[in-house]
């Protein structure tokens, strides 16, 4: 059976009708992967298991909010959509918009976007717009031209974004058979902590899980507004995705947070890329370094002794590590040059 994309999988808890054109490229459906090596590595004795959106078509979550969105602005008419982005939303928004045959706009911050995901803007034919500016600035002015002019907005301040991007929860309900007892997230504009919360609260709801999960969501400590309590002027973090002073969906993610007994925590840089490579190395697992804010946060609450044995333990990878091949390049082993001889590639071998 071909996977028919979140909109048809979930449509009973979709804001969709029949007349509806659903825009899809089959997102969703991604992996949940166990992973004991991490978790005996980081001294952890709970069931890991890694929520992989970076399979999805364009590499990252945002693939489950944009389908919906753009189906339903194509549904209302619209020829053309805009948002602002730091880079994963910008290439989904790209992606949907081509295949729906309308025109995208995005708005980014000017040398703070990865290449992996400006690329995909590019190559989608998507104006793009480089501004002098950070996410938070260029968000201001696409709210504003939305606002004014007849263009629809993608951003997750759209109520749909978050409707789709609860597909997330449904899926790791039905992997698991029932609800984790924590799941871990990044958080930037803090979309994902919101729309996972309100998956599982819809999924308890109808009787289909009996208990709810701890949303547990991590900040980079250089861009931490939720954990500081005040807006985070000039952001400033390796993980891009999350580079985001002031998110849109703060009093969701807080509620999120607070609702399910969870917390809003924040980790460094040191601790995000410690974990983005025990991901791959012991995992086989190439995720984006804003993915890994999660696990950091794991393993944070690990050494204050946070968990239970045997507890349940769900993190979202959020992006794929190819949206931010050179940071990978600029930490990993460099190759190693021999000479084209038996002799040498043995000797490289170590026999």
């Amino acid at each position: 059976m071909i996977w028919p994309g979140i909109i048809e999988a979930y449509r009973e808890f979709m804001p969709v009708s029949k007349r509806t054109p659903v825009v899809t490229l089959q997102e969703g459906g991604t992996p949940l992967i166990p992973a004991p090596r991490l978790a005996a590595e980081i001294g952890a004795d709970i069931q890991l298991y890694l929520k992989f959106d970076g399979t999805n078509p364009t590499g990252s979550f945002k693939d489950r909010g944009m389908t919906l969105a753009i189906s339903k602005a194509k549904e209302k008419g619209a020829e053309a959509v805009i948002c602002a982005s730091t880079g994963n939303t910008s290439a989904s928004a790209a992606a949907y918009s081509a295949q729906a045959g309308l025109k995208a706009y995005v708005l980014i911050p000017k040398g703070k976007i990865a290449l992996g995901k400006l690329a995909q803007a590019m190559i989608h034919k998507a104006t793009i717009l480089q501004i002098d500016g950070n996410f938070d600035t260029a968000l201001t002015l696409v709210k504003a031209v939305a606002d004014k002019y007849p263009i629809t907005l993608v951003n997750s301040i759209n109520p749909y974004r978050l409707e789709g991007q609860k597909s997330g929860a449904f899926e790791v309900c039905d992997q698991l058979k029932g609800s984790p007892l924590h799941h871990f997230l990044p958080v930037g504009n803090a979309g994902n902590i919101t729309a996972y919360w309100m998956g599982y609260k819809e999924y308890y709801k109808r009787g289909i899980i009996t208990s709810l999960p701890k949303m547990l969501g991590f900040q980079a400590a250089g861009a931490a507004p939720i954990v500081l309590g005040r807006v985070v002027e000039h952001p400033k973090t390796i993980a891009t995705a999350i580079r985001i002073g002031n998110p849109a969906s703060w009093k969701q993610a807080v509620a999120a947070a607070a609702e399910s007994k969870g917390q809003i925590d924040l980790v460094t840089d040191e601790e995000i890329t410690s974990a983005y490579q025990m991901i791959a190395g012991l995992e086989g697992i190439f995720c984006e370094p804003a993915s890994a804010a999660g696990i950091a946060g794991v393993i944070k609450l690990n050494r204050s002794g946070y968990f239970k044995s045997g507890d349940s333990v769900v993190c979202t990878l959020t992006g794929h590590g190819l949206k931010d091949a050179d940071f990978s390049m600029g930490i990993s082993q460099k190759p190693q040059s021999i000479n084209g001889e038996f002799e040498d590639l043995v000797k490289a071998l170590g026999f």
